[in-house]
């Protein structure tokens, strides 16, 4: 039996239709809808963002309108327009949805198409209020009394303005539904500014009628709209942010302005006044000349930016004008105050540090490549230059961009680019305000595919044949966030090079002048210079200078957060030119971007570093990532010496073998120093790479001088020679800026004269302590021995049994002191080793250091504190030397070992930290007191080792509040560059400190 073909139904089921509820085909039923005839409302119905929202809406005003119904139901069948527009709204935003079925009968309000002007707004909304012109002396056309004041006014005014809402939710959604005209986001932004004039101007009324009921008001008051209100591109859902001028200021205008705020955060929105002089601390209400003289004596950047909104909204208009026309000349020469670029940098963190970690990918408003990227972009660009161009004195973000487009200081490409971004965000953060009419900026969360498929929906998303429309919405989401963030750094640095380049700009070019400002307000210190270094890179011949063209937007932004764009400018210029015959340099920083970020923080962030990487450019390279993380990291120290050591044993000439290591050296210390700045490397592996290296480039040039000797002697050497290290290098904990302590040591072998043996080791040392102290580009190397017997009065080099000899009879306290750190560094091992094991029954003498012993390193040190912190150094901030500084540290962790090492092994230790760890094992010190010795150290080593890394030279002494202190607190690793909160932190960690090393040092 052949079974006929299936026919499909010409009503579509609810499936096709998208319709999710269990009761949905019973409603269509009941609506009378499930037939051929209503096939089109049907599809529009699928059409609808939240399809089961709308139709249980619909059911819902079937309910209400009883017998009316019948005439909604005609009108949508006839009328596409009015389907389109209720359609999207109710299946939109519940709120509007519960609105039309509180009132049914406002489905009729929907059938007009044209959004009504200005005054038909004002007109609707002061009508339901009786409102009347006010009279008598200070009568104005924006100044009414309303008839209706008592509490049923509230009532009246919400529900006139959420019609009026509604109406233009309605017509802004209906080409989600129908085709319908696409209504403008500037439309939108304006018709949405004057509804909330007009409720301030309604809420006003109201104030008027219950602060002045039998007389005229008695004096003038303006209301000045700011933030989004004063630029007419105000949300669905929003504050808004005013300020009251006026005269005279008296309680009566006081009472004005409250009842206003009032009225209108009871009917329709939150008034805010935080933007006043003074903020909520401030007056309520000010006179002009009382806010002119805040504003000229007081007012931070801050607010002269939230000024560039400012337009007078209601009340008063002629004092709104003259308020207008007296500060915004203030707000045009903000960019020439001497703190400007610190205060938009704090703004722009402030703004940042508001949306916690887990939302910046989902908040329109204030995340990564958000509205608010756009907006501080343009008012900055809007401050610099509106000073000398009238023509920038507008006041919306989108008519702001154009008119920087039109005079060049933004490309007409990227303002058309960041035009449309912003104007999408806006159009996503509407649709989720009006779902609720709640205010909020944030997406729904990832795995929320119900929220973010009804947003696409609302938004106007279709699929696009390889992904659904949640998958475009989030698609075209990335997109708009990376084109803002990446259009962010062009605005201010596209047309700067338009300007000094060979390039074919799409838009006018900056004067010099422009540029300069424009430069000045990115936080350039020296613009003019900057812009001759934009100038030379940009003018490289050939492809060099286009891909430094494509580059250097970015690139500056990234200089720009630094604490010295300046300094990283011009050595980023001077790596550039050094580096002019590397073709992959630039291929380098174009492909891969975390090469050039890190390699512009770091040159902006460091004097040590510019000329090391010039001279070892192939760590470069190492600024990328590896499959294991970053390169910077992926040496391991053992074989970075083995490194060095082999390739200075290729040269026979102690000369090319020094070179090498130094050569090295050079490339290790910028690895180092490079992973330090960018925060890959705590305190401890720092120290342990610098004192592996300088270790491995001190024995190689030992090797290399030996060799030589041997064969110029024609046989081997007369003795075996070993290094010690002391100090800092005995206890591997080596800083940017340290010396290397040693002691030379040599033993005769068997059968050579020991005069004759001592006198070769002596010029071995001399020989090794010339070649690296030798001048170089690179940090110096500066072999100290000054710490031997007898100090710098004694042999450089001593056997060992003359050694022996000495400390048994003749060590005072401080070289038993000084041998605590003794440690085999190069030369013999054996030698070294039987050298530590001659000493350790000096330092570590049974027993215990004596009492007279113990004395005696206190009269040290109390003499040390008095004499040695240099003239002028603060002693709470000297990391060395200073109240809980190093010394401090050391000394108490020197003075425990003295007197506990004969039982407490583990304290044979010439590590500072591992030596804490002991201590702290033994319980000789308690464990709170240890880690604060612990943090002191390290809060001071890192400082000390910023501070060189920063100035490019050593020094222990921390600047006081600055750019330098800023510098020092970034690279100390401080979270913020807030330098007075870093040395805060110092002084509280090593006051902390200090009280534990004068209860165990001081013997209390």
């Amino acid at each position: 039996m052949v079974r006929p073909p299936t026919v499909r139904s010409a009503v579509p089921g609810v499936g096709r239709l998208g319709l999710l509820e269990p009761s949905a085909a019973d409603s269509l039923r009941e609506l009378a809808w499930d037939n051929v005839e209503s096939v089109p409302l049907l599809w529009a119905l699928s059409r609808s963002p939240d399809a089961d929202l709308a139709l249980t809406t619909l059911m819902r005003l079937r309910e209400q309108l009883g017998s009316d119904w019948a005439a909604l139901d005609s009108t949508l069948r006839a009328d596409t327009s009015l389907r389109g527009r209720l359609f999207a709204l109710v299946g939109s935003s519940s709120a509007f949805a519960d609105h039309l079925v509180a009132d049914p009968q406002a489905w009729r309000l929907l059938l007009r198409k044209e959004l009504p002007t200005a005054d038909e707004v004002l007109t609707e909304i002061l009508e339901v209020v009786q409102a009347q012109p006010e009279e008598g002396e200070f009568a104005g056309p924006r100044l009414f009394r309303a008839g209706i004041a008592g509490p049923e006014a509230i009532a009246l005014l919400r529900k006139r303005y959420r019609d009026q809402l509604m109406l233009l939710a309605a017509i802004d959604l209906a080409a989600t539904v129908e085709n319908e005209p696409v209504l403008p986001y500037q439309q939108v932004g304006r018709h949405l500014t004057d509804l909330a004039d007009a409720a301030l101007t309604a809420a006003l009324s109201v104030a008027v009628a219950r602060v002045c009921p039998d007389r005229p008001v008695p004096g003038r008051l303006a209301v000045i709209a700011m933030g989004k209100c004063g630029a007419r591109e105000l949300n669905y859902v929003s504050d808004v942010d005013v300020i009251f001028v006026a005269e005279p200021a008296d309680t009566t205008a006081t009472r004005l302005a409250a009842e206003t705020m009032t009225v209108g955060g009871s009917a329709f929105f939150e008034v805010d006044a935080a933007l006043r002089p003074e903020g909520k601390a401030g007056a309520l209400v000010r006179t002009l000349e009382s806010h002119v003289a805040y504003y000229k004596r007081w007012a931070r950047t801050w607010e002269f930016q939230a000024l560039l909104k400012m337009r007078p909204a209601t009340g008063d208009l002629e004092l709104g004008g003259q308020y207008r026309d007296a500060l915004m000349p203030m707000v045009w020469a903000a960019s020439e105050r001497p703190d400007f670029v610190a205060d938009v940098q704090a703004m722009r963190r402030r703004v940042e540090d508001l949306v916690p970690a887990d939302l910046r990918e989902r908040e329109l408003k204030l995340g990564h490549g958000s509205l608010r990227d756009v907006e501080f972009a343009v008012q900055l660009l809007q401050l610099v230059h509106g000073k000398a161009d009238e023509t920038l004195h507008t006041q919306g973000t989108v008519e702001s961009l154009t008119a920087l487009a039109a005079r060049g200081y933004v490309g007409r490409d990227d303002a058309a680019n960041l035009t449309a971004s912003y104007e999408f965000l806006r159009l996503l953060e509407h649709r989720l305000q009006l779902q609720k009419l709640k205010r909020t900026h944030t997406l729904p969360a990832p795995d929320d595919e119900e929220g973010m498929r009804w947003l696409a929906r609302a938004a106007h998303i279709r699929p696009d044949g390889r992904q659904d429309a949640v998958g475009v919405l989030t698609s075209e989401i990335r997109r708009n966030a990376v084109r803002v963030r990446r259009l962010h750094a062009k605005l201010f640095y596209r047309p700067l090079l338009e300007s000094v380049a060979r390039l074919d700009a799409d838009s006018l070019r900056l004067s010099p002048a422009a540029a300069v400002r424009q430069l000045a307000a990115l936080g350039y210190a020296a613009p003019e210079n900057a812009l001759g270094h934009l100038k030379a890179l940009t003018n490289e011949v050939g492809r060099k200078g286009r891909i430094q063209a494509l580059l250097l937007p970015t690139l500056l932004e990234w200089l720009g957060e630094t604490p010295n764009p300046d300094a990283g400018l011009l050595a980023y210029r001077r790596v550039s030119e050094g580096l002019d015959n590397e073709i992959w340099f630039l291929r380098e920083l174009r492909d891969e971007g975390a090469v050039a970020q890190r390699l512009m923080i770091v040159l902006g962030s460091s004097a040590y570093l510019p000329d090391l990487l010039i001279n070892a450019p192939e760590t470069i390279r190492m600024f990328a990532d590896g499959p294991n993380g970053p390169l910077l990291l992926a040496p391991d120290t053992a074989d970075v010496s083995r490194g060095i050591l082999s390739g200075a044993k290729r040269y026979d000439d102690p000369r090319r073998a020094v070179a090498t290591a130094r050569s090295l050296r050079r490339h290790e210390l910028a690895r180092v120093a490079s992973a330090d700045v960018l925060g890959m490397l705590d305190v401890p592996r720092v120290c342990k790479a610098l004192s592996s290296v300088w270790i491995a480039t001190l024995e190689a040039a030992l090797q290399a001088v030996i060799r030589r000797s041997e064969v110029e002697l024609g046989g081997p050497a007369p003795a075996d020679f070993a290094v010690i290290g002391m100090g800092r290098l005995g206890g591997m904990e080596l800083g940017y800026g340290s010396d290397a302590d040693v002691l030379f040591v040599c033993d005769p072998r068997p059968g050579a004269d020991e005069t004759v043996a001592v006198k070769w080791a002596i010029g071995v040392a001399e020989q090794v302590q010339k070649l690296l102290g030798a001048p170089s580009t690179d940090p110096p190397l500066q072999v100290d021995a000054g710490l031997r017997p007898e100090g710098r009065n004694g042999a450089l080099v001593r056997t060992l049994a003359a050694y022996s000899a000495y400390y048994s009879q003749w060590a005072q306290s401080w070289e038993v002191q000084a041998l605590l750190r003794a440690r085999q560094v190069a030369g013999d091992p054996e030698l070294g080793v039987r050298f530590l094991h001659t000493v350790d029954p000096v330092r570590y003498p049974n027993g215990g250091m004596s009492p007279e012993g113990v004395r005696e390193i206190r009269r040290i040190k109390a003499r040390v504190d008095s004499e040695r912190l240099p003239r002028g150094a603060n002693p709470a901030t000297h990391t060395k030397l200073g109240r809980g500084g190093l010394a401090d540290i050391e000394w108490t962790v020197q003075l425990l070992q003295l007197q506990y090492a004969h039982r407490v092994p583990a304290l044979h230790n010439t590590s500072t930290l591992q030596s804490l760890d002991a201590i702290e094992a033994a319980g000789l010190v308690g464990a709170e007191d240890v880690e604060l010795l612990r943090d002191a150290w390290i809060t001071a080593t890192k400082a000390r080792n910023a501070l060189v890394l920063v100035r490019g030279k050593p020094a222990d002494q921390l600047p006081g509040p600055g750019n330098l202190l800023s510098a020092v607190a970034r690279v100390a690793g401080w979270p913020n560059d807030d330098g007075s909160e870093f040395l805060d932190n110092y002084m509280r960690v090593t006051r902390r400190a200090k009280t534990v090393v004068e209860r165990v040092f001081g013997g209390e």
